[in-house]
Order: C-alpha cells, then sequence, then structure tokens
C-alpha cells in the first residue's frame, strides 16, 4: 500500500483545514477545522466527514485557530478518541478557544430551532456540545519545537515554529510508504508575516518530497513595515476616529489580534500619541486567552509593555460581564470597543456594529482578513446596508482598514518561504486559499523558476493523490462532492441576500408608491417568464 494524502478542507476556500494522510501502517489527520464563510460553506461543518472518525490514529495540530482546530470536538463527537498532538503553547490555548467554540454551536442550535419551528422544518442536532469539547481536551498531547517525536507506526513527525499565533507550527513528517522508504512532507500550518511583535519568523528546514503550504494572501502586497511604523498607522487611525467624535469599533480575533492591538494601543497612550477616553477588550475569551499570552511571555521577543503594565491603565476595561458589555451600547463617543469575533460572525462585535454603523461620527476599523460570505467582509466591501440579527442596519459608519496586523504572510512573503523550503522533489500543494490567490502564487514561483508549472498543484475539496518519489502521477477528484466548488466564494445566499439590498435600496430611491409598484409588478413580469425546474424553456 501506498502513502495517499487527502485534502478534506482549505481547498478552493481558506477555512476548515484538514488533510488525511492514509498509509501502509493506519492514517492520520493534519488539523481539523472548522468551516467559516458563507452558508454553503458552513453547512459542510454539519455534512458527515468523508472518512470514519473512528479510524484516525491520531490528529497532528497545526495551531489554534478555529479554522484549523474547530471541528475536534465533532471528529471526538464522531467516535474518534486517540491522541491529538500540539505544542504546549497551543494545548493552553485549546483549554479556552474549544469550550468557547461549544458554546457557540449551544447557541447557534437554540436560534436554529426556533427559525426551523417557524418554517416547520425539522431541527438538526448541534454541531457539538461542550460536553463534546471537554472529552476532546482530554485527548491533548504535547510536543517540543524541533524534537522528532513517533506520533504513530511507521511516522515521525517534528514541529517548527511558524510566527504566526502563539504556539503555531509547521510540521514536517516522514511516512513510511509499502517499499519501506519513508516519505517526507512539510505542512506549512498557517505562516506569519515577516515583522511580528511578539515571534521570531517563521522557520522549517528544506529538502522535502511534497510541500503543502497556505496561500491565503497570494497575489496581495503590503507595504513593508516596521513595528514603529504599524503603531504609527494604528494612531493615525485612532486619533482620525475619536475626532469625528463617535466610537471605534474594532473587530477582533481573540487569539493573538486582541493581544497585539492592546499591546500597542498600550504603548500609544503611555507615549501620550493617543487619548482615548477608554478602551473597551468586550471578550470573555479573549481575556482568558490573554491569560495564556502572560503564561508564555518568555517566548515573546520584542514587548516594550509587560502584560502586568499594560493593564495598569485606568482607562483600559476587559469586560466579561454581559451587563457590562451591554452598558458600552451607551457611550456615543471617545472609546475604542474591541470585540470578537473578527469576522464578526459570532460574539459581542454583531451587538456593538448595530449600535454603531448607523452613526456617521463612528468608524469601524478592521485589522484582519474577511472571507467571503461573511459579514465583515460584506461591511468592508462598502455596502450600504448590512444584515444583522435578522435586521438590515444602515451602514453610515467609516469603514476603515489596517493590513499591518495580518498574521499572515503576504505574497512576496510566501514565495521566500516556500524558496526557503525547496527542493520539493514531488509536488508543491497549494492550499488555504481562495482560487485567485492561488493562481497568482503558482504563477509568481512558476515564472522564477523555482517550480515547473506541473509540480505546482491546487487541490479540491476531497481531492486524493498518490504519493510517490517520482512525484505525482495523477489528482484523484471525488465522484461526488460534498459541495458545489463554485459555491465557495460566492454562493447563492449571499446573491439572494444581496438582491434583497439593491431592491430594499431601488423602492426607496423612486418617488412614488405608484412606481413602487409599478417596479415590483415589471420584477415579478420578469420572474413570471423564467421556466421553473421541469418546465421546458
Amino acid at each position: 500500500m501506498s502513502v495517499t494524502l487527502h485534502f478534506h478542507g482549505a481547498a478552493g476556500t481558506v477555512t476548515g483545514s484538514c488533510y488525511r494522510i492514509v498509509h501502509p501502517k493506519g492514517q492520520f489527520l493534519i488539523d481539523c477545522g472548522l468551516f467559516q464563510g458563507n452558508r454553503t460553506v458552513r453547512d459542510l461543518n454539519h455534512k458527515p466527514f468523508p472518512f470514519d472518525p473512528k479510524r484516525i490514529d491520531f490528529v497532528l495540530l497545526t495551531h489554534a485557530h478555529i479554522d484549523h482546530c474547530g471541528l475536534l470536538p465533532r471528529l471526538v463527537k464522531r467516535g474518534f478518541a486517540k491522541p491529538i498532538w500540539m505544542t504546549e503553547p497551543t494545548s493552553g490555548l485549546l483549554e479556552f478557544l474549544l469550550p468557547d467554540a461549544a458554546g457557540i454551536q449551544e447557541s447557534e442550535f437554540e436560534r436554529d430551532i426556533k427559525k426551523r419551528e417557524r418554517r416547520a422544518e425539522e431541527p438538526r442536532e448541534p454541531l457539538y456540545t461542550l460536553e463534546d469539547a471537554a472529552r476532546t481536551l482530554e485527548l491533548r498531547k504535547t510536543l517540543a519545537f524541533g524534537a522528532w517525536s513517533e506520533p504513530g507506526p511507521g511516522v515521525r513527525a517534528r514541529y517548527w515554529n511558524a510566527g504566526h499565533i502563539l504556539g503555531s507550527a509547521s510540521i514536517e513528517v516522514e511516512v513510511l510508504g509499502d517499499d519501506g522508504k519513508p516519505v517526507h512532507l512539510l505542512f506549512s500550518g498557517d505562516i506569519g508575516p515577516d515583522e511580528k511583535v511578539f515571534y521570531l519568523g517563521p522557520d522549517a528546514p528544506s529538502g522535502f518530497d511534497y510541500i503543502i503550504s497556505e496561500s491565503t494572501y497570494g497575489g496581495r502586497e503590503r507595504k513593508d513595515y516596521t513595528l514603529t511604523e504599524r503603531r504609527a498607522e494604528l494612531a493615525t487611525e485612532i486619533n482620525a476616529a475619536l475626532a469625528r467624535g463617535g466610537n471605534l469599533v474594532i473587530p477582533t480575533f481573540a487569539v493573538e489580534r486582541s493581544q497585539e492591538l492592546l499591546h500597542d494601543i498600550g504603548v500609544l497612550i503611555r507615549d501620550k500619541v493617543i487619548n482615548p477616553q477608554l478602551v473597551f477588550l468586550d471578550s470573555p475569551l479573549a481575556s482568558r486567552v490573554t491569560s495564556v499570552y502572560r503564561k508564555y511571555a518568555a517566548l515573546f521577543e520584542d514587548v516594550e509593555l509587560s502584560a502586568d503594565a499594560l493593564f495598569t491603565d485606568p482607562r483600559f476595561r476587559i469586560v466579561e460581564d454581559v451587563e457590562a458589555s451591554k452598558a458600552i451600547n451607551a457611550l456615543r463617543g471617545g472609546a475604542i470597543i474591541m470585540s470578537a469575533s473578527g469576522m464578526c460572525e459570532a460574539g459581542r462585535i454583531k451587538h456593538h456594529l448595530r449600535n454603531n454603523l448607523p452613526h456617521p461620527e463612528s468608524t469601524v476599523l478592521f485589522v484582519g482578513y474577511q472571507a467571503p460570505g461573511t459579514l465583515g467582509q460584506v461591511i468592508q466591501s462598502g455596502a450600504r446596508e448590512a444584515r444583522i440579527h435578522g435586521h438590515l442596519v444602515p451602514v453610515r459608519a467609516h469603514i476603515r482598514s489596517l493590513s499591518t496586523y495580518s498574521a499572515h504572510a503576504d505574497h512576496s512573503e510566501l514565495v521566500a518561504w516556500i524558496k526557503a523550503r525547496l527542493p520539493a522533489h514531488g509536488a508543491l500543494f497549494l492550499t488555504h486559499g481562495e482560487d485567485d490567490e492561488r493562481h497568482a502564487l503558482r504563477k509568481s514561483l512558476v515564472d522564477q523558476g523555482a517550480l515547473g508549472g506541473d509540480q505546482v498543484i491546487l487541490p479540491q475539496l476531497d481531492d486524493a493523490v498518490e504519493l510517490r518519489a517520482e512525484g505525482v502521477t495523477a489528482v484523484a477528484h471525488v465522484a461526488l462532492p460534498r459541495v458545489d466548488a463554485a459555491q465557495l466564494s460566492r454562493d447563492w445566499h449571499m446573491a439572494y441576500a444581496q438582491l434583497l439590498v439593491d431592491l430594499s435600496e431601488r423602492l426607496h430611491t423612486v418617488a412614488t408608491d405608484r412606481e413602487r409598484l409599478e417596479l415590483m409588478a415589471a420584477l415579478q413580469a420578469h420572474l413570471d417568464e423564467i421556466p421553473k425546474p421541469g418546465e421546458p424553456a
């Protein structure tokens, strides 16, 4: 039996990272992440795994972001009960992240029940529960960076710093094939940028049979910056927002982004560059995660303020209580409000957006990637209205973006990282990216002569490849795909929501009720001309 690599997530999209390796002595996973994005992508979370969880021997986890670990409790719910290997800091983060994710799933299940009751639809079970998350945490095993381990028969693994978030790793794997020779692979995980406030840059050895690399920012460059320049840009945005007289709302991720922002804002206040009235971190999870960062502060490379010094300023408010969170909505100006989630898909940020988006004096500042179909992407793209909690909310606030807080390497940094890992004797697989980004990264690598065109492969969801020393002979595509690939970046739900927004705007621009009725009659007449399914065209 040969070694086969299956792409069960992050193939044609940036979420749901999950790779399965089947080999003569068993099978294992690299990551098992939650799918995020439009409704079609999210529905993949509820579909059966394309493998039997009970037959998985172990999981190697790259890092603690939910799109890499967020389906582990569902894997356990479906019968998996073997070790999950990770770095010690990742284990510390999962202590809080998985119960939080389970709490969100239980809350969404309660809301889903009510929606399905109104539609007379059968309820579906929650994705997983707090009990499933607790059982998952019992399976954690930790590995040190740079040390070889044998997580299972015929497999060796070694972790390398990926420079992405606390504890993040690229994973080097050797798997014995049926000829007794090892297949040598490197899974990038998520690669961090060269300039980070907490860590050294990403690292790993060179020379592999196969490299599996993320491509999130393929084709997209950020301007080079130092940490001093990044803080200066943040100060410019904060001062401009406060000068408008409203609040500054920053959707942020509980892991890493919140801690970096808190640190930089603390430095700017200390240096008297900014003067906000109050600074809120309204996220129980981010508060708990910050305690993990304090524990592993010795790993940090460049920290101007210690964790203890950071929170001595009386303007900082770490909010966990629900009532205290609601009280923030009474503030009409002068506050910086940071809240999760970073893509605005869940959590308290939706309340703060609903409260601040209608006000022209308010500002919303995006500091991270917004996946297609997320509320964050809708607002960032310039929509005049956004649907929040079932209501259309007008977007009158100033919408701003900063790319200098990305935890991902940009195009040039990805190219440099990949070239430093070469040669890849068999192939390079580009995953964890939209198709446009993957094509752009592939073109650069081929144009620069780093790899031949047939060596850079863009797998789609559930594709499988047989890994041999002589390279990949063919990519096997699944006969019945779990999802239409065309729906990954923009699905019909998104198009439908946009149609409703456009129609609403159009109806409000015409002068009279008669004209509105005529417009709707024209639309209905056109709709009636379109054949229904099964009818002749």
